[in-house]
């Protein structure tokens, strides 16, 4: 293939990563090295049921989009074996599901991320990790905005039984 079909392609891959990067609440960026064909199924399935989208990118690429939108501190984690979970919906699943799966395996392990228009550390990543889902959030705030009123019911019964 000649070099300049080779070079549009890349081209095409870069903003196919900047899209998938734009697109996304949070992602993480892990090392997979050591994996077994096995728990690599078992990863990507995690994360498809959490609808994560997951690949395996090559660093160069994945460095040139990111320093694009210029995001340059990830420039330092882009090398050996690296792949990217994308969070759309939940911005703590990509991490949890890694942080789980790396607890597991025992072979993988997060290397930095990116939530909410900040740049996370790996310390950064377990931390975001261990947010609860959403509808956990959401479960939780309806549980303390009802509190209130239930105990308000309870006294007045109790009031009026007296």
């Amino acid at each position: 293939m000649p070099s300049k079909q080779i070079l549009e392609i890349k081209k095409q891959e870069v903003k196919e990563i900047k899209k998938s990067i734009e697109g996304a609440s949070s992602f993480i960026i892990i090392d997979y090295k050591g994996l077994t064909v096995e728990q690599d199924t078992q990863l990507r399935n995690e994360f498809r049921k959490a609808g994560v989208k997951y690949q395996v990118l090559k660093n160069r690429l994945v460095k040139i989009a990111l320093n694009e939108m210029g995001k340059t501190e990830f420039d330092e984690y882009l090398n050996g074996t690296s792949s990217v979970a994308f969070g759309s919906q939940d911005i703590s699943a990509p991490a949890r599901i890694a942080l789980q799966k790396a607890t597991e395996f025992k072979k993988m392990k997060l290397k930095c991320g990116f939530a909410d228009g900040t740049f996370l550390n790996e310390a950064g990543c377990k931390e975001l990790a261990t947010l609860p889902s959403k509808e956990i959030l959401i479960a939780k705030l309806l549980y303390v905005l009802q509190a209130p009123i239930s105990k308000l019911a309870m006294a007045l019964k109790a009031v009026s039984e007296k």
